[in-house]
């Protein structure tokens, strides 16, 4: 009597045969094995290339594109002072079609620097396209202090003067920080007068020096974050170093907004080392110091933003011809920071552009002066 197991076995083979199959079927199928097997080996040669290619290219764009994306961001200080100048030619004629007279800016030229008459023909260029007058008042380098003290004291005086700077630097007998504060403050529109600097150190609203504003703007148009970040200033010039750490260290909540930002500043005298140890940790880095090549790909983080507004003329050895270079080495830090300025046509640009923005702001507060002086009070 067989058993269950063989039964079941019967069973199946039964069922197998009333559907057709048979042991020859079974061969059949094994024999079909191989060909299937060839067929995709053949496949696989036609198709392989092709698959390969197309992800070998893949891969080679991706990476292309990876490394793309490692260079730096080159921040235009010429397009974003396009953009404020435009703001300033609205501002102007917005003024002006409301019957007011329109904004007058005063240069004061003491000497025969080159790249001082280029730097005012520069801010004269810039005035008129934003429909700002203006004047360059030329001294010869052999004027005393007294006499350039009488001249500013007459353009305070002159209502039609509504913004007055004198380009710096000055000759070496003159005291530059007695000739800012000659300036009136209402008319300081490059922001050096100690009561404009006294005014922006406590928050509160004054005219802002050129420069450090230009750095403020450059951030806040670009979209850097400044809020709890780490900030490394290498300059602590009272006209530039020293007010970019106030604007980016102050309390966003008072009267004047600030960046709320960590600041450490830096000089001269800040040994090599410890200077990379702060900028290796910095999420922004903004070199002000006048030493050209003092910032290397070595002393930036990956990803930080990196602020150049030193500026120095120097003579190329291979063309004889003169040329602009900052503080940075923009070749090696473009290769690991984020964001970068060049010079020329980073800081340079937008400082004009915010120096117009000062002359207007200059003009309306004019008025009130002037209508307050006609009650025998005021400067005009």
């Amino acid at each position: 009597m067989p058993g269950r197991s063989e039964e079941r076995l019967g069973g199946a083979k039964n069922d197998w045969e009333e559907r057709g199959g048979t042991a020859d079927r079974v061969v059949k199928v094994k024999e079909r094995v191989p060909c299937v097997v060839r067929f995709m080996a053949m496949w696989w040669r036609i198709a392989a290339p092709s698959l390969l290619r197309h992800s070998f290219g893949a891969s080679v764009r991706l990476f292309s594109s990876s490394v793309r994306r490692q260079q730096a961001v080159v921040i235009s200080g010429v397009k974003l002072a396009q953009d404020v100048r435009r703001e300033v030619r609205h501002d102007v004629e917005k003024w002006v079609s409301a019957g007011n007279r329109r904004p007058h800016l005063s240069v004061v030229l003491v000497g025969d620097n080159p790249a001082s008459h280029a730097y005012v023909r520069n801010k004269t260029r810039a005035a008129a396209n934003v429909g700002i007058t203006s004047e360059t008042v030329l001294r010869p380098a052999s004027t005393s202090q007294r006499e350039l003290l009488d001249l500013i004291g007459n353009l305070n005086s002159d209502a039609n003067v509504d913004g007055l700077l004198v380009q710096l630097p000055l000759p070496e007998h003159m005291d530059e920080r007695a000739i800012c504060n000659a300036v009136n403050p209402e008319k300081d529109v490059d922001g050096f007068h100690v009561s404009n600097v006294g005014r922006l150190c406590l928050d509160q609203p004054s005219i802002l020096p050129a420069t450090p504003w230009a750095v403020w703007e450059i951030l806040q148009r670009t979209g850097i974050e400044t809020f709890g970040r780490n900030v490394v200033v290498a300059g602590r010039s009272k006209n530039v170093g020293l007010p970019i750490a106030m604007l980016l260290h102050s309390d966003g909540k008072h009267e004047r907004p600030g960046g709320d930002a960590t600041v450490t500043i830096t000089h001269r005298y800040t040994p090599k080392e410890q200077m990379k140890a702060f900028t290796c940790s910095a999420d922004i880095i903004i070199v002000a110091a006048g030493i050209p090549g003092l910032i290397t790909d070595d002393m930036v983080q990956r990803g930080a933003a990196v602020i150049d507004v030193g500026i120095t003329r120097i003579t190329d050895a291979a063309s004889g011809q003169d040329r602009l270079i900052g503080d940075v080495d923009f070749e090696g830090v473009q290769k690991v920071a984020g964001y970068i300025t060049p010079v020329p046509g980073g800081v340079g640009p937008m400082t004009v552009a915010m120096l117009m923005k000062n002359t207007i702001i200059a003009a309306k507060k004019m008025v009130p002066l002037c209508q307050h002086a006609s009650y025998g009070a005021g400067i005009c």
